[in-house]
C-alpha cells in the first residue's frame, strides 16, 4: 500500500508541485521571519557586548539607549575623578567618555545621512577594552582622530556622504554653532557586530568636548575596566565609594542588561509584526491544502473504490491519503525552508531601505528556525488532510461500478448553523469589546474579527451565493454561453468555490481592514491638525531630537515672523514611570489655547499644567505637588495649576522652558511655533523661514496642510510595507485558484470534450475558464472587503480616544476590486490554456 501511495504520487508531478506550492510559500515566509529576527538579535546582541566595559559611571537616572530623548543634560564629571577611579585597586583603568546625541552627518552635496531609521552615534575614542577583553572599536581603514578638527565614520557613512579619507566632513551640531566641519582620517565598526545601520562619528577627546560640553575638560561618563580577579559586582562597589554625587557606578552586566531590554523591545515588535504575517500565509495555504485535497480525493473516487474493493480497509485508505500529505509536506517544508533564507535576504534589504542594517553572517539556518519550520509545515498539512482523508476512506466499493464518480455531497444545512452559531460567538466579542468590557477593547474585538473570519469562511458558500448569482447574470449578459456556463461551472459546486475564494478572503480582509485604520489615522491627523495647531507655521526636526537654538535665532530675524515660540521636550522619572515633559516658553499660550477641565494654562515658576490621563493615572488634582527627577539625580519641585484634555501640541507634563534647564537640561530646541505678522504674505514667508532653516536639513518647515502630508506620508510608508507583506497570502491565493482551476480541468475533461464537440471555440472555452476564475476571485473580495470594513469600522472605535475620526478607504476598495479581477484573469491564464489544448477525442473518450 505504500508503495501505490508514493507511486502515485510522483506519478503526477504538476500536481504534486500546484499541491505543495502553498505550503512552500507559507513555510518559506516563517521560516525567513525566524532567520531575519535571529539575526536581528545576534546583530544587536554582538554591538551590545562588543561595545560595553566591565563597568561604567554614569548620570543617575540614565536609561540606555534614550539619551537624545531624555536631553543633553550639563551634568560632568572632572579629569580629577578619572584619576581617583584608576588608583583604586579593583580598577584596571578607568577612561573619560564624552557621548553626544543630536550630532548628524551631511553627505558632500549638503543632504542628511541617516537619521531616518538607526541613530547617529557620536562619542569620543579611547583604546578601553570591552568586558570580554577585546577592543570596543575596530579600524578598517586610516587611523585613529587625534586633532579637535578629525573625525572617524564608519564605512556605510562614508560611501553614503560620498566621501574618501582626507575629504572635509559636512556636520550639524546640537548646540551651538549648527554648521561644522571635521577632517575624515579613518573608518571603524563595532567589535562583533558592525553598526546595523547607525552612523558612527568617532572624534577626538579634545573635538567631542568642543562639541557636547561647550570646551571643557570634563566628561560625561567613565568606562572601568576591572583589574585581574575583579568582579564586575567588586569594581562597581569599589567606584561607587569615589563618583560625586548625581552619578552612579554600574556593573557591564547591568548596562548590556538595559541595553538588551531596550532593544529587545524594539525586536520584540519587528519579530511579532512579522510573524502575524507569517502565520497569516501558513493559514491560507491551509485552507489551499485543503480544498487541494478535498479535489484530489473526489477525483480519485473509482481509484480509492477499487482499492477498497480489492480489500483495503478504511483505515488503510485514509492512512495512504495521509501518507501522501506526509511526503508532500516534508518536501515541501524542506523547499520552503530554503527559500526562507532567501527571503530573509529580502528582509535585510527591505529593512536596510528604512536605516536598520544585519551584519553580513548574522543571517543563517538555526536549528530552531529549521526544526519550528518542519514542525509547522507538516501539522498544518496533515491537519488541513485529515477530512479530505476521512472522506476517502469512506468511500464504498460499489463506487468503482458507477460511471458517475462524482462524490455525494452533504447537505450545507449543519455547516450553516455552526457557522451561523459561531458568527453570533464573534459578534459578543465584537460587542464587549464596543461597549468597553474589562482589558483592551481591541482584543475583545479581535477575538470576534477572527472568529466571524473563520465562520465565514466555512460557510462562504452560502453567505456568498448572492455574489456567484450576481455574476453569472452580469457575465452571461456580457459574455453571453461562456459567461452562463462560467457561472454555473461556480454554482455547480459551490463548496469548492467558496473554500478557494476563501483564502483570498482573509488576504482582503486583513487589507481592508489596515486600511480603515490607516485612512481613519489619517483623518484624525487632518482634523486635530486643523483643530489644535493653531500656528502659521511650525519647525521640528525630522527624527523628533531636538536641534540647536541658533535655528530660531535665525528664523526669529525673518521678516513677516511675528510671534515664535519655541518649545523643548525631554524625559523624566516619576516613581518607575518615564514621564515626556514639555518646557513652553512664554509665548506657548499666545499661540496655542488648551482645552483647560480644571485650573488654568499661564504657567510661572515652578508651576505645572499636566493632561487628564496623566492627573488620573497618578492621581493628582489642581494644586498638587508633583515631583520629576531628571538624568543626573536633578530634581523639579512642581506644583499642579491647570488639567487640560490630552492634545498633541504639548507633553503629558508641561513646565516653564526656564525650568528644564533648572533639571540640568542643555537648552535646545525640539519644535518653534510661529505667528506671521499681521498682513503678511504666507507663501513669502513661508519661503524666507525655509531658506533660513535649509542649511539644517534635519529641519523642516510646515504649514497645516505639509505638516499633515509629512504625518500622512509616514503613516503610508507603514502601510505600504503591511500591504507588501500581505501579498504573500494574496499570492497563496492565487496559486490556490490555479490549482482549483487546474484540477477541475482534469475533472472535467470529458464534459469540456463534449463542449468542444458541440461546437464552442478555443477562444469561448479559455473565456469561460477565466470567468469563473474572475467569479471565485470576486466572491473573496466582495466578502474580505465587506468583513474588513465591518472590523475595522469597530476597531476604529475601540481606539476613539486616538482615531478620532473615521475614514474610509473607498478608492482604495475600489482598487481592491480591481486587483481581486486581475488576480482571477491571471489564475485562468495556465487552466484556461490547458483546457483549450485538449483533444476533442481523447477528452470525450475519457472516463
Amino acid at each position: 500500500m505504500l508503495r501505490l501511495t508514493l507511486r502515485n504520487l510522483f506519478a503526477r508531478k504538476v500536481r504534486l508541485l500546484m499541491s505543495g506550492l502553498a505550503v512552500i510559500l507559507g513555510v518559506a515566509f516563517l521560516s525567513g521571519v525566524l532567520v531575519f529576527s535571529n539575526g536581528l538579535s545576534s546583530t544587536f546582541d554582538g554591538i551590545i557586548n562588543g561595545s560595553t566595559p566591565d563597568g561604567s559611571v554614569r548620570p543617575k537616572d540614565t536609561n540606555e539607549f534614550d539619551g537624545g530623548f531624555s536631553g543633553q543634560t550639563v551634568e560632568s564629571l572632572s579629569p580629577a575623578v578619572v584619576d581617583d577611579l584608576r588608583a583604586l585597586p579593583e580598577v584596571a583603568r578607568a577612561d573619560g567618555d564624552v557621548v553626544g546625541f543630536g550630532m548628524s552627518l551631511l553627505a558632500d552635496d549638503g543632504t542628511l545621512v541617516g537619521g531616518t531609521g538607526a541613530p547617529t552615534l557620536a562619542f569620543n575614542y579611547h583604546d578601553a577594552p570591552n568586558m570580554d577583553g577585546g577592543s570596543i572599536l575596530q579600524l578598517e581603514a586610516g587611523r585613529w582622530p587625534t586633532a579637535p578638527d578629525e573625525v572617524v565614520l564608519d564605512e556605510d557613512a562614508m560611501e553614503a556622504g560620498d566621501y574618501a579619507l582626507g575629504d572635509e566632513v559636512k556636520l550639524l551640531a546640537p548646540f551651538g554653532q549648527v554648521d561644522r566641519t571635521a577632517r575624515l582620517v579613518g573608518t571603524a565598526e563595532f567589535n562583533g557586530g558592525g553598526t546595523a545601520g547607525a552612523t558612527l562619528l568617532i572624534f577626538s577627546t579634545e573635538g567631542a568636548q568642543a562639541l557636547f560640553l561647550d570646551g571643557r575638560d570634563v566628561f560625561n561618563r567613565i568606562s572601568l575596566t576591572a583589574a585581574e580577579g575583579v568582579s564586575q559586582e567588586e569594581l562597581a562597589a569599589a567606584a561607587a565609594e569615589v563618583v560625586p554625587p548625581g552619578f552612579e557606578a554600574v556593573t557591564g552586566d547591568q548596562v548590556a542588561e538595559e541595553s538588551q531590554d531596550a532593544v529587545g523591545a524594539f525586536l520584540g515588535v519587528i519579530s511579532v509584526f512579522l510573524l502575524v504575517f507569517a502565520i497569516i500565509a501558513v493559514i491560507v495555504g491551509g485552507f489551499i491544502i485543503v480544498n487541494t485535497f478535498s479535489i484530489l480525493v473526489a477525483q480519485r473516487t473509482r481509484e480509492l473504490a477499487l482499492l477498497r474493493a480489492m480489500g483495503a480497509g478504511r483505515a488503510q485508505v485514509t492512512r495512504s491519503v495521509l501518507i501522501e500529505a506526509l511526503v508532500l509536506s516534508v518536501l515541501a517544508s524542506t523547499i520552503g525552508i530554503g527559500l526562507g533564507l532567501l527571503l530573509a535576504l529580502g528582509l535585510a534589504a527591505l529593512f536596510r531601505f528604512f536605516g536598520l542594517d544585519i551584519a553580513s553572517g548574522a543571517l543563517d539556518l538555526t536549528v530552531n528556525a529549521v526544526l519550528v519550520s518542519y514542525a509547522v509545515g507538516i501539522v498544518v498539512t496533515m491537519l488541513a488532510a485529515y477530512l479530505p482523508a476521512r472522506r476517502a476512506g469512506r468511500v464504498a466499493p460499489v463506487a468503482a461500478m458507477r460511471a458517475d464518480v462524482t462524490p455525494d455531497r452533504g447537505s450545507l444545512r449543519r455547516r450553516t448553523a455552526i457557522g451561523a452559531v459561531v458568527l453570533a460567538i464573534g459578534a459578543g466579542f465584537a460587542v464587549a469589546g464596543v461597549v468597553g468590557a474589562p482589558g483592551s477593547d481591541a482584543a475583545w474585538i479581535g477575538v470576534g474579527a477572527v472568529l466571524w473570519i473563520l465562520a465565514v469562511a466555512a460557510i462562504s458558500s452560502v453567505v456568498g451565493r448572492p455574489v456567484l448569482v450576481a455574476c453569472r447574470a452580469l457575465f452571461s449578459a456580457l459574455f453571453g454561453t461562456a459567461g452562463r456556463l462560467a457561472g454555473e461551472n461556480a454554482l455547480r459546486d459551490p463548496r469548492r468555490t467558496g473554500a478557494t475564494a476563501s483564502a483570498l478572503m482573509i488576504g482582503l480582509a486583513l487589507v481592508s481592514t489596515i486600511g480603515v485604520l490607516a485612512a481613519s489615522l489619517n483623518q484624525s491627523v487632518d482634523d486635530v491638525v486643523d483643530e489644535q495647531f493653531t500656528a502659521d507655521l511650525l519647525v521640528q526636526s525630522t527624527n523628533y531630537l531636538p536641534f540647536s537654538t541658533e535655528v530660531g535665532d535665525r528664523i526669529a530675524e525673518v521678516e513677516g515672523v511675528g510671534m515664535m515660540s519655541r518649545q523643548q521636550w525631554a524625559t523624566a522619572r516619576l516613581g518607575g514611570d518615564t514621564v515626556a515633559v514639555a518646557g513652553n516658553d512664554e509665548h506657548f499660550d499666545d499661540i496655542y489655547s488648551l482645552e483647560m477641565v480644571d485650573g488654568r494654562q499661564r504657567m510661572s515658576g515652578a508651576e505645572t499644567v499636566v493632561t487628564t490621563d496623566f492627573a488620573d493615572e497618578h492621581g493628582l488634582a489642581v494644586g498638587d505637588p508633583l515631583e520629576l527627577r531628571f538624568t543626573g539625580g536633578q530634581r523639579l519641585d512642581l506644583e499642579v495649576v491647570g488639567i487640560t484634555d490630552s492634545t498633541e501640541v504639548t507633553a503629558e507634563v508641561s513646565v516653564p522652558l526656564e525650568r528644564l534647564v533648572d533639571a540640568g537640561t542643555l537648552r535646545q530646541d525640539t519644535s518653534i511655533s510661529i505667528l506671521l505678522e499681521p498682513g503678511a504674505d504666507p507663501a513669502a514667508v513661508h519661503d524666507r523661514v525655509d531658506r533660513a532653516a535649509e542649511s539644517v536639513p534635519i529641519v523642516g518647515v510646515y504649514d497645516k496642510a505639509e505638516f499633515s502630508d509629512q504625518i500622512r506620508e509616514q503613516v503610508n510608508q507603514l502601510l505600504y510595507m503591511i500591504y507588501g507583506l500581505l501579498a504573500l497570502a494574496i499570492v497563496i491565493a492565487v496559486i490556490g485558484i490555479v490549482n482549483t482551476l487546474g484540477l477541475s480541468v482534469i475533472e472535467r475533461t470529458r464534459e469540456i470534450g463534449l463542449l468542444r464537440a458541440v461546437g464552442m471555440s478555443r477562444v469561448k472555452l479559455r473565456r469561460m475558464v477565466t470567468l469563473e476564475s474572475v467569479t471565485i476571485a470576486l466572491l473573496g473580495a466582495v466578502l474580505g472587503m465587506a468583513l474588513g470594513l465591518v472590523i475595522g469600522v469597530l476597531l476604529r472605535q475601540s481606539l476613539s480616544d486616538d482615531l478620532t475620526s473615521l475614514g474610509l478607504p473607498l478608492t482604495q476598495l475600489v482598487l481592491f476590486l480591481v486587483v481581486a479581477v486581475v488576480v482571477g484573469v491571471l489564475a485562468a491564464v495556465i487552466p484556461a490554456i490547458r483546457a483549450s489544448r485538449l483533444n476533442v477525442l481523447e477528452a470525450i473518450a475519457t472516463e
